[in-house]
């Protein structure tokens, strides 16, 4: 079989088709928490860690130039700054409590939405789906991009999802509350936003042929999903439906999901209404990816590998490099660790599995 484009690669093996090799470096697994560059740097001297240029890792994904979610943006605000830590506004409207060096996940303070009536503001000054801008990309360049490095292309991204987005907008608690308080609000923010992306979306699709559609939405913790099967169903697969009508009509072969903790319960759910590929899978939350692979066998999975083991030993890591072996003569597997990786690896552990799994990786696919 001829070489492969690396976006290509990525989308045959989520599908079931033949492939020359496995994907090499892709996902968030393969990435290091800023804290984590700090430390190699140190370790290794390094001005900069350009991690596809040290491992040829494959290209990962081309996100056309456009607005997804909340835009125009809010001005960021620094509110203050004491010691280690910092408290500021984000884009997004969030203010948030944060350490200097980014080294762990920030204290969320204020949301922009808390009643129906900040709902229906923000939607109308800064969720409209034709506010001029919204979607910004030269698509000539963009054409040109893809053409040279031969990257999948790829709509939707983090943080917005049909669970995502509304949590972004409230906090996970107070958009829990919500669907028992006002669940026709929370209806109408996951439709609101599934036709925002539509719309966006179609714009792409006059332009380039995309390959994936991914879809963040961040909603379970290990005890599993943070709203029941039932609420899942009727609150969010019909905006999961109409993603899936605009795929088959365009030409869209794989839809993602990303969720971090125990996912047992969303991924049949998820794959009946169109979504054939999910991450990361982690391990801490409860998930082993082979059993996700014995009761599903048309699921694309990437990740699964415990970014735990980094911060062990060599023989650690060599079962997880075991397992991802084991993974891909099952076929629709990619490999990554579970989650991006935290300051506590170092350099040459990591550096160590990047070549240990690039071994698995680059074995023929027949």
């Amino acid at each position: 079989m001829a070489d492969l484009t690396d976006g290509e690669r990525f989308i045959r093996t989520v599908i079931g088709q033949r492939t020359d090799r496995a994907p090499y470096g892709v996902g968030l697994g393969w990435q290091p928490w800023p804290a984590t560059v700090e430390r190699w740097k140190a370790e290794t001297g390094l001005a900069e860690i350009n991690l596809r240029e040290i491992f040829r890792f494959d290209y990962r994904d081309a996100l056309p130039a456009q607005h997804q979610g909340i835009f125009p943006e809010f001005a960021p605000v620094l509110i203050e700054e004491k010691g280690d830590f910092i408290v500021t506004r984000n884009e997004r409207g969030i203010t948030m409590r944060n350490r200097r060096d980014l080294a762990s996940m920030p204290d969320f303070l204020d949301y922009p939405v808390k009643a129906r009536d900040d709902w229906d503001r923000l939607k109308g000054e800064r969720l409209d789906p034709n506010a001029p801008g919204r979607s910004h990309e030269d698509w000539d360049a963009f054409r040109a991009r893809i053409r040279k490095t031969g990257e999948a292309v790829v709509v939707g991204s983090y943080p917005y999802g049909v669970f995502g987005g509304p949590r972004e907008f409230m906090g996970a608690e107070e958009f829990l509350i919500a669907f028992c308080t006002d669940p026709a609000m929370v209806k109408d923010m996951m439709n609101h936003l599934t036709t925002l992306w539509l719309a966006v979306w179609e714009m792409a699709a006059g332009e380039v042929q995309i390959d994936r559609i991914h879809i963040w939405e961040d909603m379970s913790g290990r005890q599993g999903s943070l709203i029941s099967p039932k609420m899942v169903r009727e609150f969010m697969m019909p905006c999961y439906d109409r993603i899936a009508a605009f795929a088959r009509d365009a030409g869209v072969r794989v839809i993602s999901v990303d969720t971090d903790g125990r996912v047992d319960e969303l991924v049949p759910i998820f794959m009946a209404h169109g979504v054939n590929l999910i991450y990361p899978f982690e391990v801490q939350a409860g998930n082993d990816v082979r059993d996700y692979r014995r009761k599903h066998r048309s699921l694309g999975i990437l990740g699964g590998l415990d970014k735990r083991a980094l911060a062990k030993d060599r023989s650690a890591i060599d079962r997880e490099v075991a397992l991802a072996r084991e993974m891909l003569t099952q076929g629709r597997y990619i490999p990554s660790y579970d989650h991006h990786i935290p300051p506590d690896v170092d350099w040459e552990s990591y550096a160590y599995s990047a070549r240990e799994l690039k071994a698995v990786c680059f074995r023929a696919c027949g």
